[in-house]
């Protein structure tokens, strides 16, 4: 046993395909929260914009503050209900005084009570498979890594697109994360070559746990979403792989593990600082 940290963590994935009908995702998500609990998970990560889809004009009508906002408001039952830990994937936030909207992830505490939230700081401002994806229309970047602490475990937040820029990892593993959430709206096009591998590599190089819980199917028409939902053990380990439906996977996160692995291949404490100053001028 790991001094103040449980000797497993059981955590769960929700995979879904969410649709423009909030009140229909939510419905949907209740019950597979409920299934992840029933599951004996202590953590439940949802996935990426898990209560709505669409374009501008519909991430709009779908936004909502996170004091008094029914998606919040869901989640913390959930999580009072079930007694578990909810990182709630993202949520689409309408923040006052601000022009555009974010990309809210949002961590609720068994009690309900708000206990993290994190902006989406990479906006998925890209063309792949012959589809233009520009969440900066109405989007604004979050400018802020966070850490969460979760029945003893840190717990670094992202949101899927963010997987590409290992900086922040570093930045989440330095500052005491030992699981990295990521939930995801991943393409399809680019998930089959790129998802696994870069799970893969963020749990290797971080010597972290990975959860990343995504959506599946095809939220909005034409832009299908790769699914695969995974937990990643520190030595790059695939715990679980969701099957291509609406499911939930769930996996033990062992710390004994995760710090045999940082002793016996030290590469956290083998950095050297001093010798990547090129980063401080990037």
């Amino acid at each position: 046993m790991v001094r103040g940290v449980p000797d497993l963590m059981r955590i769960a994935c929700v995979q879904l395909t969410a649709g423009p009908d909030k009140a229909e995702n939510v419905t949907k998500a209740d019950v597979l929260v409920e299934r992840a609990a029933g599951a004996g998970a202590r953590v439940v990560v949802l996935p990426e914009k898990w209560n709505g889809v669409g374009g501008p004009d519909v991430l709009r009508a779908l936004a909502e503050p996170l004091d008094g906002g029914p998606s919040v408001e869901a989640m913390a039952a959930w999580a009072r209900r079930h007694d578990v830990w909810l990182v709630g994937g993202s949520i689409t936030e309408l923040r006052p005084g601000r022009d555009r909207l974010s990309n809210t992830c949002c961590v609720l505490a068994p009690d309900g009570s708000l206990a993290a939230v994190y902006r989406k700081i990479h906006l998925f401002d890209v063309e792949v498979g012959g589809v233009a994806y520009r969440e900066s229309e109405a989007e604004e970047p979050g400018d802020e890594p966070v850490v969460v602490d979760v029945d003893g475990w840190g717990v670094g937040l992202s949101v899927c697109y963010d997987v590409r820029f290992p900086e922040l990892y570093r930045i989440l593993t330095l500052e005491g994360a030992r699981l990295l959430t990521v939930p995801a709206n991943f393409t399809l096009a680019t998930g089959r070559d790129h998802w696994h591998v870069l799970l893969r590599a963020r749990a290797i190089e971080s010597q972290c746990y990975v959860a990343a819980a995504a959506q599946v199917g095809e939220p909005m028409e034409g832009r299908p979403s790769y699914g695969h939902s995974l937990v990643v053990d520190p030595w790059g380990t695939v715990l679980v792989d969701a099957p291509d439906e609406e499911t939930v996977v769930v996996a033990d996160l062992d710390p004994a593990r995760l710090e045999r692995i940082r002793e016996t291949l030290p590469s956290l404490a083998n950095r050297r600082p001093k010798a990547y100053r090129a980063l401080e001028r990037a």
